[in-house]
């Protein structure tokens, strides 16, 4: 059990036995109290809120339970848990550890892997559908998001113990493909016949012209509506340019998904077109489906467009053509009925926030979902540049994420290169190491510290900064646990932690980092459930800056605490690099 769980079940059990109807299951059959992290330290480690909101069930004034439950938690506390208890203001109850518990659970996680969080008792199969590029087109910033945010959601929920499918939702099916096999087979007929290579960026240029002859040309039109006619119902040539389409595009994605250390497995928009007649008749015959205007929709309650009409979730258009409405209800299916998910997580941008409303509503009308499955969209803001607008180059094209990336790592080098000339840290290799480890880490960093529902302003300067919230600092933290070990030469340390000496807290500022150490497993788990991975940032930059002041305050080379403060730097290092690497941040050990 976590650290804020293990106090909420003694406070749970305290108001329970100063008020037996709580425990009633006809009243209140999964009543739990509120505890929460303290604001602020002079008013302890954690408070409990809810003696204020049961006043009006109980009949009583928020101080007066709260006294009554004060009383309870002394008989029920058999661990000695909490030193002290306090009232506060019309009804707060503080919370303060006692020192010696603080001192017995820091030494269980010492040697402890994973830092004291546990693996869940009940594993989900859980979806998380993330990064979505478009095949022929190559990924840029706007892909970034999807993608940094989608892989760290998956990293944590995997560290618990799920069993997670990472999908990568392509868009490679529609009438695009249409205009690009006609343009090909007109235009390019060496590379639509296999005797010519090419690449994506080729592949690029390639769509922009269809697309400009597509709306100038009707007799290309014709004939572009026709392949994809011809793709839909599987014709050999047809499908043997749309598979060489792909395989650039997939080919080219991956190696920026390599790049970031980013492991995903593409299912495109293709894999459901098959079950696609099949959605349509299926809600059809169950009596869902209403023709408007020719189009077969669902109607769902709550949902108008801006005249305050009802607004259709389109499954099938008048032509007999199916939209990604269709294809996102197919997959919904697959994924709960073949895939056996529990929890499906979509992490997309907010603008498509009313269609995945539309889509979880529409999905549990129709019984493809039931209560015990739950579904997420993870929604995030725009990347901006300095200028507060839209990022894109000088050129005001859209930034290329590859470029983007490289130039991230150019800058992180330069950085290195500086300080190499003032004294000679790095080998040619271990700079072009750790310049690739800082400037990655940097860019997903900035992303990831922010509240992901709002925009965010990219500029490389600020993300490389060694101070304030950045990916540098935290690992300069990390780099300054090494530099540590490397002065105590004498002190060797085994890959099992087994050298590790019992850690024995006295100084304020020891006491101050072992308990926030102690709330790791708890902003894990805060993580896997409510979505927002800056929690974890904010968590593992306040950790680097109570390192930080236990190392200014407490001197540990030399010092009669050394053996102890050093096991203590260890487990700072430990959940660092542990954090950051759920993240999917990575660390140096020098910088």
């Amino acid at each position: 059990m976590v650290l804020i769980e293990s106090i909420q079940e003694i406070l749970t059990r305290a108001f329970i036995k100063a008020y037996p109807s709580l425990g009633s299951q006809e009243v209140l059959p999964h009543w739990q109290s509120e505890v929460t992290r303290a604001t602020a330290a002079q008013y302890g480690h954690y408070q409990c809120n809810s003696a204020m909101k049961l006043t009006k069930r109980l009949g009583a004034n928020p101080r007066e339970i709260a006294t009554q439950v004060l009383n309870a938690v002394k008989e029920l506390d058999g661990e000695n848990k909490i030193e002290k208890l306090e009232i506060a203001g019309p009804g707060f109850i503080n919370i303060w550890l006692n020192p010696d518990f603080i001192n017995s659970e820091i030494n269980k996680i010492l040697r402890d892997n994973r830092a004291g969080v546990p693996t869940v008792k009940i594993p989900q199969k859980i979806v998380v559908d993330f990064s979505a590029p478009n095949t022929a087109k190559e990924m840029h910033v706007g892909h970034l998001r999807s993608t940094i945010i989608g892989d760290a959601l998956a990293r944590i929920l995997e560290f618990l113990g799920h069993d997670v499918l990472r999908l990568n939702h392509i868009g490679d099916w529609g009438t695009q493909f249409g205009m690009l096999i006609a343009y090909l087979k007109q235009y390019q007929p060496e590379v639509a016949e296999g005797k010519l290579e090419t690449d994506l960026s080729h592949l690029m240029s390639w769509y922009k012209a269809s697309k400009k002859i597509f709306d100038q040309d009707p007799a290309f039109k014709q004939s572009a509506q026709q392949e994809v006619v011809a793709l839909q119902s599987g014709e050999f040539g047809a499908i043997k340019i749309w598979q060489m389409i792909c395989d650039i595009s997939q080919k080219a994605y991956h190696q920026i998904y390599d790049y970031l250390d980013v492991k995903l497995i593409d299912r495109g928009e293709s894999f459901y077109n098959p079950m696609l007649a099949g959605i349509v008749q299926d809600l059809t015959t169950g009596g869902f489906v209403t023709v408007n205007e020719g189009a077969k929709c669902i109607f769902l309650d709550g949902f108008k467009n801006r005249e305050g009409e009802p607004l259709p979730m389109m499954l099938q258009k008048s032509d007999g053509g199916y939209n990604y409405d269709t294809t996102d209800m197919a997959a919904v299916k697959h994924r709960v009925q073949t895939e056996k998910a529990n929890r499906l997580i979509y992490v997309t941008d907010s603008g498509q926030s009313t269609h995945f409303a539309m889509l979880f509503a529409a999905a549990k009308k129709v019984g493809y979902v039931n209560d015990n499955i739950r579904l997420d969209h993870v929604p995030f803001g725009l990347v901006l540049g300095p200028d507060g607008k839209k990022y894109k180059t000088r050129s005001g094209d859209t930034e290329k994420l590859m470029d983007l990336l490289a130039e991230g790592v150019v800058r992180a080098k330069n950085i290195l290169l500086e300080r190499n000339k003032i004294e000679q840290i790095f080998t040619e290799s271990e700079l072009e190491h750790t310049a690739k480890t800082i400037g990655i880490s940097a860019i997903k960093y900035a992303d990831l510290s922010g509240n992901r529902i709002q925009d965010y302003v990219f500029e490389y300067d600020k993300m490389l900064k060694l101070d304030g919230n950045t990916a540098a600092f935290l690992i300069y933290a990390y780099v300054r646990t090494a530099g540590i070990k490397r002065k105590l030469s004498n002190i060797e340390l085994n890959a099992q932690n087994q050298d590790l000496a019992k850690i024995t807290l006295e100084h304020p500022m020891e006491f101050n980092l072992a308990v926030h150490l102690l709330r790791f497993p708890e902003m894990i788990t805060e993580v896997a459930d409510d979505l927002f991975p800056n929690r974890l940032c904010e968590y593992l930059f306040e950790l680097a800056n109570h390192f930080n002041q236990f190392f200014r305050d407490c001197r540990i080379i030399g010092s009669e605490e050394q053996a102890s403060r050093l096991s203590l730097s260890e487990l700072t290092a430990k959940v660092l690099k542990l954090g950051m690497g759920l993240l999917g941040l990575k660390t140096v050990e020098k910088m």
